[in-house]
C-alpha cells in the first residue's frame, strides 16, 4: 500500500523539523559550553544563559515573553535538551555539569560527583532528551508549568540550590515548611509584578526559585 500525499507531506515536515531541531542543538551545544566555561564553577542562572544566547554575539534565541508559557516552554525544552546532552558529552571527560534553573555550572573531574544515586533513573533526562516533548500541546504546557516539579519524578535539588532559592524568595534561611515559601513566593511576585514597576525577568527568577523550593520539599 503506498502512501497518500498528505502522509507524504507530513513525513517531510517532520523530518524538516526534526533537521531544524537537530541544528538548533548543535550550535546551542557550542554556544552553552561557552558561556558556562567562561562563568567557571560558580555558573549562571537559565535565565542568564538564556539571556546569554539571546545577546549579539551568539542571537540563537529571540525575544521572550516569559509571562506566556507556550512562548517560554519552547525555549526553556531545547535549551535543557541541549544541557543534558552537553552533560553526557562533558562526562565522558570525568567532568560534571550541575543542570538546576538556579546553577548551570562545569565542575572539573576533581570536584565532580554523582547527581543521581547509583543505579538510580534520571527521569528528568529521560524526558528532556526526548525531542518529541518539544512539540507538547498549550494545553498540556500550561498543565506541565503548573505541577512538573510536583509531577514528574526528579532529582532533589542539592542544599546550596535550596539555599539560593530561599534567597531569592527573600529569606535568610530556608523556611522550616512549603506554606512559608508559599507565602514568601506570593509576596515577591505582587511586588515584581510589571503592572507594579517590577519586570518578567524578575517573576521569572522568582518562578524558578519557587519550582527548586517546590522539588526540595516534595
Amino acid at each position: 500500500m503506498t502512501d497518500s500525499p498528505q502522509t507524504h507531506h507530513s513525513s517531510d515536515q517532520d523530518q524538516a523539523s526534526a533537521t531544524w531541531l537537530e541544528q538548533q542543538v548543535q550550535h546551542l551545544l557550542v554556544a552553552a559550553e561557552h558561556e558556562l566555561r567562561a562563568r567557571g564553577p560558580l555558573g549562571l542562572t537559565e535565565l542568564d544563559l538564556i539571556r546569554a544566547l539571546q545577546s549579539e554575539r551568539w542571537q540563537l534565541i529571540g525575544p521572550v515573553n516569559f509571562m506566556e508559557p507556550d512562548q517560554l516552554y519552547p525555549v526553556h525544552f531545547l535549551l535543557f535538551h541541549t544541557l543534558y546532552r552537553l552533560r553526557d558529552q562533558l562526562a565522558e571527560d570525568n567532568e560534571t555539569l550541575i543542570i538546576s534553573p538556579l546553577r548551570l555550572s562545569i565542575l572539573p573531574p576533581r570536584e565532580t560527583f554523582a547527581q543521581t544515586l547509583p543505579g538510580e533513573e534520571d527521569k528528568l533526562r529521560q524526558f528532556y532528551l526526548d525531542l518529541s516533548q518539544y512539540f507538547m500541546s498549550n494545553g498540556d504546557i500550561q498543565g506541565m508549568m503548573d505541577n512538573f516539579w510536583a509531577g514528574v519524578p526528579s532529582v532533589r535539588p542539592d542544599s546550596d540550590a535550596a539555599a539560593r532559592a530561599a534567597e531569592t524568595l527573600g529569606f535568610d534561611d530556608l523556611p522550616d515548611t512549603f506554606t512559608t515559601v508559599k507565602q514568601g513566593f506570593r509576596r515577591q511576585v505582587m511586588q515584581a509584578h510589571p503592572d507594579r514597576g517590577g519586570s518578567t525577568e524578575a517573576v521569572q527568577e522568582l518562578n524558578e526559585a519557587f519550582s527548586v523550593l517546590k522539588a526540595h520539599y516534595a
